[in-house]
């Protein structure tokens, strides 16, 4: 179980401070996030829950939450950005996650664009981005992070096969630690991605972070379908992928090992 007051105490400096709000069980975090939103909720107000009853991830896939496995969180944010940085959100919580599960656990984590969380070949969690644009302004966007603690099962038929950071550090690691963690590491990089000049440097960070951005034969599977060669990101955060008919620069989608 959670320490709600201790979580109070240790953000109690953040953007989060007095805007945390828990459920034992909720049907998604990311819908609770948007509908508070869209009623005027303010910038880090944060939701988190024991157990999703229909957890989204992205393309509507649904995510497996099990109750008090994992952390399943989503944070309200009023960024002030603008919208052509927003393909880089995703990639800056994914920076954010991974430095958190670094420090609750020790693990290293791999970046699979454009949001996975991986364990050598092994998902461990996943991040879901949705946002409201007006007038090329970003007026709030909404980060859900879930990623697998205590997980010991899968179910068989997952496209990439699943662990948990349990199984692999091969201790029991604290929620409590890895959600603070993440929620700080989560506010310097919303800081990072609201300046020209380190928003520049988070696809440069992701490519350091992850083994699949450069060099990987992938398929890509969504509108822009395509097998090949992964050769970085762009300043945008957009893959890019040789294929035999030449460059090409996905802008949505997912990847999978060729």
């Amino acid at each position: 179980m959670y320490e709600l007051s201790a979580l109070e105490a240790a953000l109690g400096s953040s953007i989060y401070a007095g805007k945390l709000h828990f459920s034992p069980v909720t049907g998604s975090t990311n819908t609770d996030a948007l509908e508070a939103a869209r009623a005027g909720a303010p910038h880090g107000s944060v939701f988190f829950t024991d157990e999703q009853t229909a957890g989204r991830g992205r393309g509507d896939h649904a995510w497996h939450s099990a109750s008090a496995q994992g952390v399943y969180v989503s944070v309200l944010l009023r960024p002030e950005l603008p919208a052509v940085r927003l393909p880089l959100l995703p990639l800056a919580a994914g920076l954010a996650a991974a430095e958190a599960i670094a420090e609750a656990s020790g693990l290293t984590a791999d970046l699979r664009w454009p949001n996975d969380l991986l364990l050598g070949e092994r998902k461990t969690g996943g991040i879901l981005a949705e946002a409201q644009t007006d007038s090329g302004i970003v007026s709030y966007a909404v980060v859900g992070i879930g990623i697998n603690v205590h997980q010991s099962r899968f179910a068989p038929d997952l496209a990439t096969p699943a662990t948990s950071l349990d199984l692999e550090s091969g201790r029991v690691i604290s929620r409590q630690a890895l959600l603070i963690a993440l929620l700080e590491s989560l506010e310097q990089e919303t800081l990072a991605l609201r300046g020209a000049a380190e928003a520049k440097t988070i696809p440069q960070r992701v490519g350091l972070a992850s083994t699949w951005v450069r060099g990987r034969r992938v398929e890509v599977h969504g509108p822009q379908a395509c097998t090949g060669i992964t050769e970085g990101l762009d300043e945008n955060g957009f893959l890019l992928v040789r294929t035999a008919n030449g460059l090409m620069r996905i802008q949505t989608g997912g990847i999978r090992a060729a």
